[in-house]
C-alpha cells in the first residue's frame, strides 16, 4: 500500500538531485517533496538566514492569463474575484492576491504579476486545479488561462542571494523587491516567503537541473527542504494556506488587510465588487470577532497546530502554525484569538496535552523581514 501511495505521488523535475544530495523525501500535497537534506532543518534554517538557500517549489501553480481583449478588461475581471487592485499593478510588478467567496473566506492566496500584455499566477500547489476551474469559469470571456507545465519552480533567498544570482544572470541585482523580468529563458521575481530578501526563478523544465547544479556550485549556497522553508516562514509571520487561512477565514480576520488596497476598500475608486465583498467590508468596518495573532509561549515546549487556547475551561481560540524558531531560539506560533484578546502583550492559557501553558499575543513578524525595496 506504501509502495502504491508512493507512485502515486508526483515527481518533482529536480527529483533525481534531491536523492543525489541525500534528502529526506516525504508527501506533500500530491509531491514527493525533500522534507530536508543532511544538514538537517535547523542548520538548513540558518544557513538561509546567514547565507543563501536554494528551494525547490516547483510543485506550485503557474497560470498565465492571456487577454482576449486588452488588458484593462481583463484586470477589471480579475478585481471581481479578489479584495486587491490589479488595475494599479504596472507592467514589471508583482503584488500578492487572494482569491475569496462569495462568502468571504479565501479560496488561495497567490502572487500575480503584470508582464505587460498578460498576467503570470503562482499558485499553491494543493489549489492549483481548483484554482484553474475557479479562474477559467470567471475568466474564460475575458483570457485565456494557461497551466505552464514546462518549467520548474525555484527560490533562492537569503543575504547573499542577490551576489549569487547576479553572477550568473547579470542584471537582477537591480531588482527591487516585487519586481519582475524576464532574463533570457529564466522569468524572475524579486520574492519569496521566507522574510529574506531573494528570488523566484520559473527555469525552462530542460534547463533547470543545470541551473540548480550552477546555483549550488556556489558554496554560499545550500539545498533547503520543505521543513526549514516552513520554520522560515513562521517567522516571518506569513500565513500557511489550509493551516492559518482556508475557506473559512475572511482576509481580515487573517490579519491580511495589508493585501486591500485603498481603491477596493469602503470609499475607494472601485469599492467592493469582489467575492464576499459584504462580508469582508462589513469586518472592516466594525472588525470582526477573531483574529490571527502572533504568539509567544512560555518556556521551550513549541506549541503546535491544533492546540487549543482556553479561558475558564472553555476554547476560545486555536493554534493554526508552531514550532521552534531557529533564529530566535524559542518556540513561536500564530493562532486565532478573539479580537478582544488579540492585543500585544494580553497574556493568555494554552492547553498541551491537557496541561495548562502561559502564552502572549506578540508582534509579528517575529524575525523583521529583509527586502530590499
Amino acid at each position: 500500500m506504501a509502495e502504491l501511495m508512493t507512485n502515486a505521488l508526483q515527481q518533482l523535475p529536480l527529483a533525481a538531485l534531491h536523492h543525489e544530495l541525500g534528502a529526506k523525501m516525504c508527501p506533500f500535497a500530491g509531491y514527493e517533496m525533500p522534507i530536508n537534506y543532511p544538514a538537517g532543518v535547523m542548520k538548513e534554517h540558518i544557513h538561509t538566514r546567514t547565507h543563501a538557500g536554494l528551494f525547490d517549489v516547483s510543485h506550485m501553480g503557474q497560470v498565465l492569463l492571456q487577454p482576449k481583449g486588452d488588458m484593462e478588461t481583463l484586470a477589471l475581471a480579475f478585481e471581481r474575484l479578489m479584495p486587491v487592485d490589479v488595475l494599479a499593478v504596472k507592467p514589471g510588478r508583482q503584488r500578492y492576491g487572494l482569491l475569496t467567496n462569495e462568502d468571504g473566506g479565501i479560496l488561495d492566496d497567490l502572487m500575480f504579476a503584470n508582464r505587460d500584455d498578460h498576467y503570470y499566477v503562482v499558485v499553491n500547489a494543493a489549489c492549483k486545479t481548483a484554482d484553474l476551474a475557479h479562474l477559467r469559469a470567471h475568466l474564460s470571456d475575458v483570457a485565456d488561462v494557461i497551466e505552464v507545465t514546462d518549467r520548474a519552480l525555484l527560490a533562492l533567498q537569503g543575504p547573499d542571494a542577490e551576489a549569487v544570482l547576479e553572477a550568473i544572470v547579470p542584471g537582477t541585482a537591480a531588482m527591487r523587491f516585487m519586481d519582475v523580468g524576464v532574463f533570457g529563458d529564466l522569468w524572475i521575481s524579486r520574492s519569496g516567503y521566507t522574510g529574506e530578501d531573494g528570488f523566484e526563478i520559473s527555469v525552462p523544465l530542460d534547463q533547470v537541473t543545470a541551473f540548480a547544479h550552477s546555483l549550488l556550485a556556489d558554496t554560499r549556497v545550500q539545498p533547503i527542504g520543505l521543513g526549514a522553508r516552513d520554520s522560515l516562514r513562521l517567522e516571518a509571520g506569513l500565513c500557511l494556506y489550509g493551516h492559518d487561512i482556508d475557506t473559512t477565514t475572511s482576509p481580515v480576520e487573517a490579519n491580511l488587510t495589508w493585501a486591500i488596497q485603498k481603491a477596493r476598500r469602503t470609499g475607494g475608486a472601485r469599492e467592493g465588487g469582489f467575492a464576499g465583498a459584504d462580508r469582508i467590508l462589513r469586518e472592516m468596518r466594525d472588525g470582526p470577532s477573531r483574529l490571527r495573532a502572533g504568539l509567544l509561549p512560555d518556556g521551550r515546549a513549541p506549541l503546535r497546530e491544533g492546540v487549543e487556547l482556553i479561558e475558564n475551561e472553555q476554547v476560545i481560540g486555536r493554534i493554526t502554525s508552531g514550532g521552534f524558531g531557529p533564529t530566535l531560539e524559542r518556540p513561536v506560533a500564530m493562532g486565532y484569538v478573539p479580537t478582544a484578546k488579540a492585543t500585544v502583550g494580553t497574556e493568555l492559557t494554552a492547553s498541551l496535552r491537557g496541561r495548562a501553558q502561559g502564552v502572549s499575543v506578540a508582534d509579528m513578524p517575529f524575525f523583521p523581514n529583509r527586502y530590499k525595496r
